[in-house]
């Protein structure tokens, strides 16, 4: 990981493997910024961005224990901008080109990408994103919206696909953090605090980076060259004393506006790993937690990006799911569940291995970064 701090391409990374619930390494590399060179604090606070769709989808699930929604309820029981959508026939030309919507959005179509909703930058030529464009939405501009307009303007949008039927990076999970508003009766972020953040003594985890902790929150930096991941070159994205988290937002992103530290974010996947609880708080069931790593698509449905390939990987409710291994991948990473950021923050758990990873820098993009790739190769080679 050095290397790819000493070649520019990161200005920063932290490494951190797992063996059950035991710490066998972590380590770090590089600068909260380059312009003072100040080296990265084991307390640094990160851009989380969509690490904390796994966070909301937990969220979610702990009223589904409660027994206050069931994953096959319509959308629209809750959310009624969603009970009558219309979807893009297959050979649409335009975004008038609709039909009905053959079933309702269900719970669980949110919770795994699969109802059809979008995110407005991924394909930005197609007729979806378009859509989005033309409604003024747009995951990475998403200023002046709240959870509940979000809603009611997804809920006049065509959806990509009928229900169920594809998988697509979405708003989906924000607007499964919506649901949980809705359910609980709690403002978004006040649910989290009680329900995970305060039980697991997350203390660093908001949706801001309030004055006397700035000094803790790591610069982002982009790419020179967005199309050459490693050349060397990088330009500051957004200032921690001047950006988009210095003043608590009215969008409470359940998709990807969290921000924590690696203290932090390793008691949340601690308590994944060990079942639902950690250090006396409870926050789930174990059978909640298989039922989140279990695929939700339809036969033939893999998750697929335009610009990432995930051969073999499915989805659950809130977790890729590694279903198939590709040639040369180790044995363990099979059943793997994990999800990451697009600055990014990564985090892998391997339950045939008995490993778990985690690393993070901020670079944007740098979801799929081939830095990822070699920290999580090396450590099933090493710890695996």
């Amino acid at each position: 990981m050095r290397f790819y701090v000493d070649e520019g391409i990161l200005s920063c990374a932290n490494t951190l493997v797992m063996r059950g619930t035991d710490v066998l390494d972590f380590a770090r590399f590089g600068y909260m910024d380059l312009e003072s060179r100040r080296p990265l604090a084991e307390d640094a606070i990160y851009r989380m961005y969509s690490n904390t769709k796994i966070v909301t989808s937990v969220a979610a699930m702990q009223l589904y224990e409660q027994g206050r929604f069931s994953l096959d309820d319509p959308l629209g029981k809750y959310l009624p901008a969603f009970s009558d959508m219309q979807v893009l026939k297959p050979d649409a030309t335009d975004v008038g080109d609709v039909e009905p919507a053959r079933e309702p959005m269900r719970i669980r179509h949110i919770l795994s990408h699969s109802a059809g909703l979008s995110y407005g930058f991924i394909e930005p030529t197609s007729i979806i994103d378009q859509a989005y464009a033309g409604a003024g939405i747009n995951a990475l501009a998403s200023g002046g919206l709240t959870l509940e307009s979000l809603c009611e303007v997804l809920g006049e949008l065509p959806l990509a696909y009928q229900p169920g039927t594809g998988w697509r990076y979405s708003f989906a999970t924000d607007v499964v953090a919506r649901l949980v508003e809705v359910v609980s009766g709690a403002r978004f972020d006040d649910y989290l605090k009680a329900s995970i953040f305060d039980p697991l003594d997350m203390v660093d985890t908001d949706f801001w980076v309030p004055p006397d902790k700035r000094d803790r929150f790591v610069t982002m930096y982009a790419p020179e060259d967005l199309f050459d991941p490693m050349k060397p070159g990088l330009r500051k994205a957004d200032d921690p004393n001047e950006g988009t988290y210095t003043r608590r937002p009215s969008f409470l992103s359940g998709g990807g506006g969290l921000v924590s530290t690696v203290q932090d974010y390793l008691a949340f996947v601690r308590m994944i790993v060990n079942g639902g609880s950690w250090q006396g708080a409870k926050v789930l069931e174990p059978e909640t937690l298989a039922l989140m790593r279990s695929n939700q698509l339809a036969p033939d449905v893999g998750v697929s990006f335009p610009m990432w390939a995930m051969p073999g990987t499915v989805f659950g409710l809130g977790f890729a799911l590694k279903q198939t291994l590709g040639e040369g991948e180790p044995a363990g990473m099979q059943d793997e569940y994990h999800w990451g950021g697009l600055a990014g923050t990564h985090s892998w758990m391997a339950p045939q291995a008995g490993i778990t990873g985690m690393c993070m820098t901020q670079r944007m993009p740098g979801f799929w970064h081939p830095f990822s790739h070699e920290f999580k190769a090396l450590a099933y080679r090493i710890a695996g």
